[in-house]
Parts: structure tokens; C-alpha cells; sequence
């Protein structure tokens, strides 16, 4: 199976509409927010918004609202570049879950588990969301807090609407965003995401917080920007709960390991076969896609301490194994050409490396991996 990726935010979108497809957080990088991600001046941009300042009133938004949420907001050129191209590639499911489930991930799962494991047995209590897997959202949407976005949402919002190219859709969030900003939860300073408006340590886009953010702390503010997650981690298990979670009920399993379900899935031919409940169905309700709502599954599983899937995934295209692309990367890697690193996952930077070595060589620079190339690397 093809997955094609449409980066919708930063992660995978809880994000109420997520793209329908699922996609692995990016991180902010050490420099700040980019430069093309800052307000730069735009006369269209400008009249969009007076026009939309006169609209404003018939949804309930305030003088003083539309004030404080566009002091400082402008339009923003990285948001319109991102949009327009956003990457669209095939990853297989084993690429997949080799970096939505990756050693990394799995054990910051575990720590991120044991250090807020109160706040998460109170959650899988009031909502019945087992706690590994509202973890797990956790960890796919922003890497557990640590890539929840910094982009001004008002300014990204303003931008997405006047562009046009999805106007209506990205009006909505300006204005449930708006509401987010009149009801006191956040400033307009400190409410900051993705560069398409997905917010906090769980990604929802204005108009999903506005219809499932909670108050867990009871502070009066359903504060999903904090350093404490605990209101973004009740919202996703509200999230969950409403999109028809079951109590008590697995998401699913790998099959022939204690199967859950009479319905069998196999995503990738040749691959690990699931049987998935209707808890699954539910995952997907936070993004539409057997392979994040699998992703989140076998996460919150190695979370809870369970171990890889049994099942191996049949060798590539180019008729490699996930440990022959290891070994490529890692030998590439010795060899001073950086893979920017060695989880078996091709991309743009193993691409690069293998054009570099096979420049090198003297041969056609393909940037394309094979068992050939490995050979020559031994």
C-alpha cells in the first residue's frame, strides 16, 4: 500500500480534517520560527482582512476581539509556499512505522507515560480512552510537546483564507480561532501552531478545539498551549470518547497474536496482517488512515511494553530489505556521507548520500538504493 503524504500541520492532525493521510511531525529546528514564516507586507492581504473585519460582527466576534487577534498578525508567505507544495510521495507502511513507532519514539512514549501516569489513569477513567493510547496521539502529533508548532495561528488562519485556494475551510478556523481568543482560554500571542493553524500538544485545528477542548485542570482556560499537557491530553480523550471509543475494548492486534477482531487487515501486500475493532474506527476519526490509526495502535502498545511486530514486511521495490537499507545507510554513513541517519527509511538525505558516494565512484548518480550498491559497499 501507497501512502500519500499532504502535510496538513506540523504532525497528524487531530487536526479535525487531518488530510486524511497520515504524516510524522517536523520539528521547529534551533533557529526560531523561519523568515518566511514572519509577516511580511501584502495590499491584498490587507483588504481581505478589512473586508473580513465587517463580516466578523454577524459571527459573534467583538470590536475588541478582532483588535487584539490582529495587533501584530500579517500575512505570511512560507504558509502559501508550504500549502501549494506540499510533498506528495509514496511510503510504504513499514516506512511508516518505522518512524512513527522508532526506538526514539517508543521510549520518550514510556517516560512521557511514567512521568504524567496519574493525570493519564484519571483520563482512561473519566473517558475510558486507554491512557497508552491517548500516549500515543500524544507522540505522533507533536514528539510528546516538544514540536507543538510556533507559527502565529491568527496570522497563518488570515493568510490560508485570503490565499483562497481552501478560503472557505480556513475562514472557519479565523473565526473559531477568534472565539478561542473571546472566551479567555489563550492570548493572541501565545496561541501558536503549525503553519496551517493545527495548535498544542495534540494539533487541533480552532474549530475541533472549539468542539472537544476540556478543562481538565479547572483553572477556566481549556489551555492546550501549555508546558502542562494535561487539558490537550483530556481534549484527545474527549476527542476519542465521542468519536465512539470503546471501554475496555483493544484497538486491534497484530493477527495471529491473541486477535481481537473478525475483520483482518493488510495494508501493505506481503506484510503483517491486523485484526482492528471498532476502536480502530475510532482512531480514525482523528485522522482518516488505517496506517496512522495503526501507527497509534502498535505505539501505545510498545508504550504499555509490548514488542515489535512479528511479522516481517516483504523486501522493496528495489528488492531490499528494511535491514539491507539499514546497512546502506550505516555503511554510507562510515564512509563520511550523511544519510541523516539509519532507520531504513529512504529519503531526501539518503537519496543524497548515495548520489554523493556513487559521484564518487564514478557512476551514474541515480540516488537510488540497490542490493548492487550495498555490495559495493562492503
Amino acid at each position: 500500500m501507497g501512502i500519500s503524504r499532504r502535510h496538513f500541520g506540523l504532525g497528524i492532525a487531530a487536526f479535525g480534517l487531518a488530510a486524511c493521510t497520515p504524516t510524522v511531525p517536523v520539528g521547529r529546528g534551533s533557529g526560531g520560527i523561519a523568515a518566511d514564516l514572519r509577516p511580511v507586507p501584502n495590499s491584498g492581504y490587507d483588504a481581505w482582512v478589512a473586508s473580513f473585519r465587517t463580516r466578523a460582527g454577524g459571527y459573534g466576534i467583538s470590536a475588541a476581539t478582532l483588535d487584539a487577534g490582529f495587533r501584530g498578525a500579517g500575512y505570511l508567505p512560507g504558509v502559501i509556499e508550504r500549502d501549494r507544495n506540499q510533498t506528495e510521495f509514496k511510503r510504504s507502511l513499514e516506512d511508516y512505522l518505522s518512524i512513527a513507532v522508532s526506538d526514539e519514539r517508543v521510549s520518550k512514549g514510556r517516560a512521557a507515560f511514567a512521568r504524567h501516569g496519574a493525570t493519564l489513569a484519571a483520563l482512561e477513567g473519566r473517558y475510558g480512552v486507554d491512557a497508552e493510547i491517548i500516549t500515543a496521539v500524544w507522540g505522533l502529533e507533536s514528539f510528546y510537546g516538544e514540536r507543538r508548532g510556533d507559527v502565529p495561528v491568527i496570522s497563518a488562519v488570515s493568510t490560508l483564507a485570503y490565499d483562497g485556494r481552501r478560503g472557505a475551510f480556513f475562514e472557519q478556523q479565523l473565526v473559531a480561532a477568534l472565539k478561542i481568543l473571546q472566551r479567555g482560554d489563550i492570548t493572541a500571542a501565545r496561541m501558536t501552531g503549525s503553519w496551517a493553524g493545527a495548535m498544542g500538544h495534540t494539533q487541533f485545528i480552532p474549530t475541533s478545539y472549539l468542539a472537544y477542548a476540556v478543562d481538565f485542570t479547572g483553572d477556566g482556560r481549556r489551555d492546550i498551549w501549555s508546558d502542562d499537557p494535561s487539558d490537550a491530553l483530556a481534549s484527545t480523550a474527549a476527542y476519542l470518547q465521542r468519536s465512539g471509543w470503546t471501554r475496555g475494548l483493544r484497538w486491534g492486534s497484530e493477527a495471529g497474536a491473541n486477535a481481537s477482531s473478525g475483520r483482518v487487515i493488510q495494508p501493505q501486500p506481503g506484510g503483517p496482517r491486523f485484526a482492528v475493532t471498532g476502536n480502530f474506527n475510532a482512531i480514525k476519526r482523528y485522522n482518516n488512515s488505517d496506517a496512522y490509526a495503526i501507527g497509534v495502535g502498535h505505539l501505545a502498545d510498545r508504550i504499555g511494553g509490548a514488542g515489535p511486530l512479528r511479522a516481517s514486511f516483504p523486501p522493496d521495490a528495489n528488492g531490499m530489505t528494511k535491514q539491507d537499507r539499514i546497512a546502506l545507510q550505516t555503511r554510507l554513513t562510515a564512509r563520511g556521507f550523511d544519510t541523516g541517519g539509519t532507520d531504513g527509511v529512504i529519503g531526501p538525505k539518503t537519496q543524497q548520500a548515495i548520489r554523493a558516494y556513487q559521484t564518487s565512484r564514478g557512476l551514474p548518480a541515480t540516488g537510488t538504493p540497490s542490493p548492487e550498491l550495498l555490495q559495493s559497499l562492503r
